[in-house]
């Protein structure tokens, strides 16, 4: 039995994409209990503490109640096509090396059971941004693309539309999708859509 009871059948589908998450919880101990609370219809199938301790809480095979309401690609029902990754992090400091090195140690693993490339190791923000900030502007995702386990461009491409950009990339239309975008690729710009954004953004739909 797994540890938490809330998760149910793929409904036809398989993990395509990999969600990362933090907790937004003071500690992993409350996290956990959370996670594996039947009242609180919440799970993820794996939780990474502070010191690098990584727990199992749903099958891989089954599906986890972690996304929520949002999209990617243009599809919906994200929970039935994803791997949920919970990082205990109250969203507002850095994640700790020991816990960053186990997530490193995690993804590669997922990625070869269910052959999920590097563009589809996405944030819980990617693909609900009206919703979910998480795993936020501290999250290092240059690090984990260094290692091949995440999507970054590789070179600007041409100042073309955003909109069309974010689109290809598999953001949904939704006038928060710039934000998201910066969450990950810009984390402290502020202000409207620049050249930089568009730069960035055709860049990275180029590598689809």
């Amino acid at each position: 039995m797994s540890p938490s009871p809330n998760h149910g059948d793929r409904r036809g589908q398989r993990p395509e994409l990999v969600v990362l998450h933090y907790t937004g919880m003071a500690d992993g101990p409350s996290a956990r209990a959370r996670l594996c609370d039947p009242e609180a219809e919440v799970s993820a199938h794996w939780l990474i503490h502070e010191d690098g301790a990584t727990e199992a809480l749903v099958p891989e095979d089954r599906r986890a109640w972690h996304a929520g309401a949002g999209s990617w690609q243009g599809r919906e029902d994200v929970n039935s096509r994803s791997i949920g990754i919970e990082l205990v992090n109250p969203g507002d400091r850095p994640f700790p090396e020991p816990q960053m090195a186990a997530l490193e140690a995690l993804l590669p693993l997922i990625m070869a059971r269910w052959d999920i490339p590097a563009a589809a190791i996405i944030a819980h923000s990617d693909m609900a941004p009206d919703r979910k900030i998480d795993p936020g502007p501290r999250f290092d995702w240059r690090r984990l693309a260094l290692q091949g386990l995440a999507d970054w461009p590789k070179a600007p491409g041409p100042d073309l539309p955003l909109t069309a950009s974010l689109t290809a990339i598999g953001y949904p239309d939704n006038p928060v999708a710039l934000s998201a975008f910066r969450l990950r690729f810009r984390p402290w710009a502020d202000g409207p859509e620049d050249a930089t954004d568009r730069c960035l953004a055709a860049g990275l739909a180029a590598q689809r």
